[in-house]
């Protein structure tokens, strides 16, 4: 089978799996994160193919939805490429871009590193900034019936991993515990470039939000 079929059944695969997903992880954020990285990929020198692959499956099963098991994903994915005739090598690759792709809070080492990884993991982080990150994080936060803000919960900037993961608090949080962090945690020059945008797009909106708080707007 050529890459261009795999890369159509992966995309149709996708589709149907996250149908009902919830908005901030389902196919149209996977459809942004497959555009940015084909973006940045033009500025570096990576295999494109697995680069899409990564893309496209890299929220396949995102362990949030899945109790925090993080096997589900890679599991999915593995099995899914089995199918598509896909070589070892490349699964084995495609697997580590899933398992290592996430923001994890804390000061989590990653164990494995490619330019395949750099390009996705900063196309999702891309994804996680500006008014779509924005949109994303409130979304998300209505998902788990969070408060908006509490100013007597400050943000927590050291919790371990699983301190992270089972964090409860205030969306607004989010930003200081995850969002504005992601700008000095991109891989790739142009993802660089893109996240400074949109990391001041943030900041003016946080400006704003805390004014309207307040009652000085």
């Amino acid at each position: 089978m050529n890459k261009s079929q795999i890369l159509k059944n992966t995309e149709a695969f996708v589709k149907q799996t996250l149908r009902n997903a919830e908005g901030g992880h389902d196919w149209f954020h996977i459809q942004r994160v497959w555009n940015n990285a084909k973006h940045i990929a033009k500025s570096e020198n990576a295999d494109l193919f697995i680069v899409e692959l990564g893309s496209l499956l890299h929220d396949i099963a995102d362990s949030k939805f899945h109790n925090g098991d993080e096997n589900v994903g890679p599991k999915m994915a593995s099995e899914f490429l089995q199918k598509q005739q896909v070589s070892v090598e490349i699964i084995d690759h495609v697997v580590k871009i899933i398992e290592n792709v996430s923001f994890k809070g804390g000061n989590i080492q990653q164990e494995f590193n490619s330019i395949e990884l750099e390009i996705v993991q900063d196309a999702d982080r891309l994804d996680a900034l500006g008014a779509i990150g924005i949109a994303r994080t409130f979304n998300y936060g209505g998902f788990k019936d969070r408060a908006l803000y509490d100013p007597a919960i400050e943000p927590e900037m050291n919790m371990s991993k699983e301190e992270y993961k089972a964090s409860t608090a205030p969306t607004i949080n989010h930003f200081y515990e995850k969002l504005l962090l992601l700008k000095d945690r991109m891989n790739t020059k142009t993802g660089r470039e893109i996240a400074q945008k949109r990391h001041n797009f943030m900041e003016l909106y946080l400006e704003q939000f805390y004014a309207e708080w307040n009652g000085k707007i």
